[in-house]
C-alpha cells in the first residue's frame, strides 16, 4: 500500500467516523472497487487524459448517483489527482482503520482442502478467543501444502503446515554434521 493510500484513505476514514458513517461508506467503497474491478474498461476511461474533468466528474456523478457524497466526492478528487489506480489500496486503509477502531481481526488461512462449516466456526472461535476481537476468516485452498493451516494475522504468519514441517527438517538435516 502506497503513502498515498494511506493519507487519502484515512482522511476519508476519519471524516467518515466523525460523522459516524464509517460502515456505510467502507461497504461504498467495497461496491466501487469491485465494480472498478469488473470493468476494467471504465477505470480506463476515466482514466483517458483527453476526457475533461468535468465529464469524468459526470460520469462519476452518473455512475454513483446512489452513494454517500462523501464516496462520490472522494473518487472525484482521486480522478482528478489522477489516482483512480489507487482507490483499493485507499479501501484497504480505510478498512485496516475500521477494523483498528472496532476490534476486528481479518485472519486467512490456508489449507491443503476446504475446511467444512464446523471446522472454520471451531478455528474462528479459538483464534477469538485467543486475541480479544472478533474474527474474519477468510478460506483459501492451496493444495502444495499437503497438510495443516497457515494463518495470517494482520501480517503476522503462523505456520502449521506439513510442508513448512518438512522444509524445517529438511534444513536441520542440511545444518547437521555427521
Amino acid at each position: 500500500m502506497t503513502e498515498f493510500a494511506k493519507r487519502y484513505g484515512g482522511s476519508l476514514y476519519e471524516l467518515a467516523a466523525e460523522e459516524r458513517l464509517d460502515e456505510q461508506i467502507l461497504q461504498e467503497l467495497d461496491t466501487v472497487v469491485a465494480g472498478f474491478q469488473a470493468e476494467p474498461g471504465y477505470l480506463r476511461l476515466l482514466s483517458a487524459p483527453n476526457l475533461p474533468k468535468q465529464e469524468r466528474r459526470a460520469l462519476l456523478d452518473e455512475a454513483f448517483a446512489g452513494a454517500h457524497p462523501y464516496t462520490v466526492n472522494f473518487l472525484k478528487v482521486l480522478c482528478d489527482e489522477g489516482a483512480l489506480r489507487e482507490l483499493p489500496g485507499c479501501a484497504r486503509a480505510y478498512r485496516d482503520l475500521y477494523n483498528a477502531a472496532h476490534g476486528i481481526l481479518e485472519v486467512t488461512a490456508a489449507a491443503a482442502v476446504d475446511l467444512d462449516a464446523a471446522a472454520r466456526a471451531k478455528l474462528t472461535k479459538a483464534l477469538e478467543t485467543r486475541t480479544g476481537k472478533t474474527v474474519r476468516l477468510t478460506v483459501k485452498v492451496e493444495p502444495g501444502l499437503l497438510g495443516g493451516i497457515r494463518l495470517d494475522m494482520g501480517g503476522v504468519q503462523l505456520d502449521g503446515t506439513v510442508r513448512h514441517r518438512l522444509e524445517a527438517l529438511k534444513s536441520q538435516l542440511a545444518a547437521a554434521t555427521l
